[in-house]
């Protein structure tokens, strides 16, 4: 179950020429490869565009009905391995992934599709996570194009651009026999607008009938003496043609003026953040009437020698807007303009910021910095900075935490209560939301080296007395973890303990079902047990818990995978849905009962306030959003004690942890009744009536004894 679902939304795709579409990017780059005629699309879930994958699997029957194979693959370097049927055939093929974490995963297969060439256009759709928003570490795209010399692509966030690039990305590849890369950034994947649509295109050549007719070229074909070829090839053949293509159709844009001693040359994709910069500065307009000359980079990589030759001509300065590091766009417009013999100065981090997102503040005060230099003229008055009346340091820091009812909480609230037992543990993490383990309350996790590497991250600890654990989730178990984790582990005859997070769907990228889903989908075989996987390649210490909330039972289990005699890798599948998809599953549901009429129960958790000691074990030891805490009501106690806000999903984790650890018996269980029955106002009425005259006796029996 997708967090999001775009079914409504995919009708629109089937607008056919001269109709105006409107909608968010990635449903523009959908309708853009559908009307290139593209013959297969393939990729893997991940933030930024988890949300394309999940448009293309809910365009599916529209891709059947135009003869698009769809996959959705196992990894990304099973998505760009697709990429070799555009090798020998003139098929238009897509792939897409998260990068730059994907594209580490995809790189050997990119390498090979690079070195050999492409006869079909090749597009590989890359979301650029970068930023303040982004998950992990802070690389670029741009490393790989140039290492592997493979086009990039990074389109204005206009959808009509958008949909130009992907177009043109095809015909650059066509041309250029080049794979070519594609880059969307978060907001340019998410941003809305219209563009006019043309009809959508059934493949020239669909894979079927490639397959029919068999071709092979052993020249593109990766191994000596070939190989020696590639790169001859991609230098006087490939190159030249991809930037004559790039030139003589204009790719990248030019706005504002035309003449100035002074200019400003960005990435495509930071173009609207420039913009709005100099609005700020009262140097252009939403429209982009800019008030400077503007050279924009739709493709980052190459550089065109002549584009950058007329631009820099006639100019002092010019501002390069590049954001992130190393500056491989700096660089090599530094070489450019040397090599034409002119004087500018390339300006870029001497004015702005060596790495961190490019904003539109951050975009203004370097261009203010650099007018003052090279224009001051235009550039603004420098007034004293006030100082701030909330400095970074003050705003508490919000880390990234496990989700109210989380399934996995429950699992580190176990491992916490085995450490009190056993000592500490080296832990190897994983990606996935099992990471946030490493964050209090837990603070259990010592390393993390990629989806589905948490085995293999532990394979270097042979421990005589102590075993290292090892986690591991579903989605990282299927994309690599089964062969790089488990299958390793088995090979080299490992001792630790992997506990595999099995919560119903890849999770950690949006809610995307995969092999192990329990739930039923029309187009993909789920229901695969991890068990069985696990022992089929070699595992025989193996159990799966069906319940991950039982804290008491996982405390159990770990415990004996930790303390087994029984030598070799041992796997622990902990099994309970993501709380995250149950509610978007759940609450539609109950909302719709609740409205027809229907008697609807909730479950959820409380903390009676004469129990509770205000002792908060209960929150070190399980963490959850909704457990807070609330002012004592006991004037004689000065500690407040635990509360359960409405928050509370009903998972029963903070109750079952405070059970497991003998902490206190406060916590209890309420059943909130909507729409009740008779039966149920008459049982609450005897309920009441019955606890108010207890309640009432024991009040006369204190007052008894005091007076």
């Amino acid at each position: 179950m997708a967090e999001r679902s775009f079914k409504a939304e995919v009708e629109q795709l089937r607008i056919g020429a001269n109709e105006v579409f409107h909608g968010e990017g990635i449903l523009a780059v959908t309708k853009a490869l559908l009307q290139s005629g593209v013959a297969y699309v393939g990729g893997y879930q991940g933030s930024p565009i988890s949300h394309l994958m999940d448009v293309f699997a809910d365009a599916n029957d529209l891709m059947r009905e135009l003869d698009v194979h769809f996959e959705s693959s196992a990894s990304e370097a099973s998505a760009a391995a697709m990429l070799a049927a555009s090798v020998n055939y003139p098929l238009r093929g897509a792939v897409a992934w998260k990068s730059v974490v994907g594209t580490n995963v995809a790189s050997d297969a990119l390498s090979n599709v690079a070195s050999g060439g492409v006869t079909g256009g090749a597009l590989i759709i890359l979301g650029e996570d970068y930023g303040e928003g982004s998950s992990i570490m802070q690389e670029r795209t741009h490393a790989f194009a140039m290492k592997s010399q493979m086009w990039l692509l990074d389109p204005r966030p206009n959808l009509t651009a958008i949909v130009d690039m992907v177009e043109k990305g095809f015909e650059l590849s066509e041309a250029s026999n080049t794979p070519v890369m594609l880059e969307l950034r978060v907001r340019a994947c998410h941003v809305t607008g219209s563009f006019v649509a043309r009809d959508n295109q059934r493949p020239k050549l669909t894979v079927s009938e490639a397959a029919e007719a068999p071709t092979r070229d052993t020249e593109r074909i990766v191994l000596p003496p070939a190989n020696f070829l590639h790169e001859v090839e991609k230098i006087e053949k490939r190159w030249p043609a991809g930037i004559r293509y790039i030139q003589e159709n204009r790719l990248n844009e030019h706005f504002g003026t035309q003449n100035d001693d002074i200019g400003i040359i960005v990435q495509g994709g930071l173009f609207n953040s420039l913009n709005r910069a100099l609005e700020l500065l009262d140097l252009s307009d939403a429209y982009g009437n800019a008030r400077l000359p503007i050279y924009v980079l739709n493709v980052t990589y190459p550089l065109i020698p002549d584009e950058v030759r007329d631009f820099c001509s006639g100019k002092r300065a010019v501002l390069v807007v590049e954001e992130g590091q190393p500056e491989f766009i700096e660089h090599e417009l530094n070489t450019l303009v040397r090599r034409a013999d002119l004087q500018t100065r390339i300006i870029g981090k001497e004015v702005l910021p060596r790495a961190g997102e490019y904003s539109g503040q951050v975009i203004r005060d370097g261009v203010a910095k650099f007018l003052r230099a090279w224009a001051p003229d235009r550039a603004p008055a420098e007034t004293p900075a006030a100082p701030p009346a909330l400095t970074p340091a003050m705003v508490p820091q919000r880390p990234a935490g496990f989700c109210t009812g989380c399934p996995e909480r429950p699992i580190f609230s176990a491992m916490k209560l085995v450490q009190k037992e056993l000592g500490e543990f080296h832990v190897s993490a994983d990606i996935g939301c099992h990471l946030f383990s490493i964050l209090p309350p837990f603070n259990i996790g010592n390393t993390t080296m990629g989806y589905g590497l948490g085995t293999a991250g532990a394979s270097a600890f042979k421990p005589r007395g102590k075993r290292a654990i090892a986690m591991m989730g579903d989605g990282g178990f299927w994309h690599n973890g089964l062969t790089s984790g488990i299958g390793n582990a088995v090979f080299n005859q490992d001792d630790n303990l992997t506990i595999i997070v099995d919560n119903g769907y890849s999770a950690a990228t949006g809610g995307q079902d995969i092999l192990s889903s329990k739930a039923e989908n029309a187009n993909r075989q789920t229901n695969n047990p991890i068990e069985k996987a696990v022992r089929g390649i070699g595992i025989g210490w193996a159990k799966t818990l069906t319940r991950t909330y039982d804290v008491a039972g996982m405390r159990d289990a770990i415990r004996e995978a930790l303390t087994s005699p029984e030598k070799g890798p041992k796997v622990l599948v902990a099994q309970s849905e993501c709380q995250l998809n149950r509610q978007r599953r759940v609450k539609p549901l109950m909302a719709k009962a609740i409205k027809s009429g229907q008697r609807v129960v909730r479950e959820r958790f409380g903390v009676d306030p004469d129990t509770c000691t205000g002792d908060h074990s209960c929150i070190r030891l399980s963490g959850c959003p909704s457990l807070t805490i609330k002012p004592n009501p006991d004037p004689l106690r000065q500690d407040p004690i635990a509360h359960v806000e409405n928050s509370c999903v009903g998972c029963g984790v903070c109750g079952e942890v405070s059970h497991a650890a003998v902490l206190c018996p406060s916590f209890y269980k309420a059943e909130i009744v909507a729409n009740p029955t008779r039966w149920d106002r008459t049982r609450d009425r005897v309920r009441n009536w019955v606890i108010g005259a207890v309640q009432r006796r024991s009040a006369r029996a204190i007052a008894a004894r005091t007076f």
